[in-house]
């Protein structure tokens, strides 16, 4: 791994360790995983026993646990993060799949060129 993924990857666990902690300390239930790729996230347990795994979006500094718009948050304010994450949870996760929060970045690219 070179020291820019290594780097970014390190960002992500201190992020989503303090999401983590934050959570349980709020009795949610929370556990910090690294995915057999190496993508660390935090699985969260919702009010009717569905999880979701949160993750880390460095570029747009967000946390999501999901495609939709509301299951993203800004994870530079903490507790705010923590807040939000803890009432999806508490209202239940969305049925159905977990979205992936991807962007193609050559498409936007070309939608912009003059």
């Amino acid at each position: 791994m070179s020291s820019i993924k290594e780097r970014r990857r390190a960002c992500e666990e201190t992020l989503l360790a303090a999401l983590r902690n934050q959570l349980v300390e709020r009795d949610v239930s929370a556990v910090l995983l690294i995915e057999d790729s190496g993508r660390p996230g935090v699985e969260v347990l919702d009010v009717a026993g569905r999880t979701r795994r949160i993750y880390v979006h460095l570029q747009f500094r967000w946390f999501y646990w999901g495609d939709q718009s509301d299951e993203r948050v800004f994870c530079l304010e903490l507790p705010t993060a923590v807040a939000r994450v803890q009432q999806a949870a508490q209202d239940g996760w969305r049925r159905g799949e977990q979205g992936e929060l991807s962007f193609n970045l050559g498409a936007l690219a070309e939608a912009y060129r003059f």
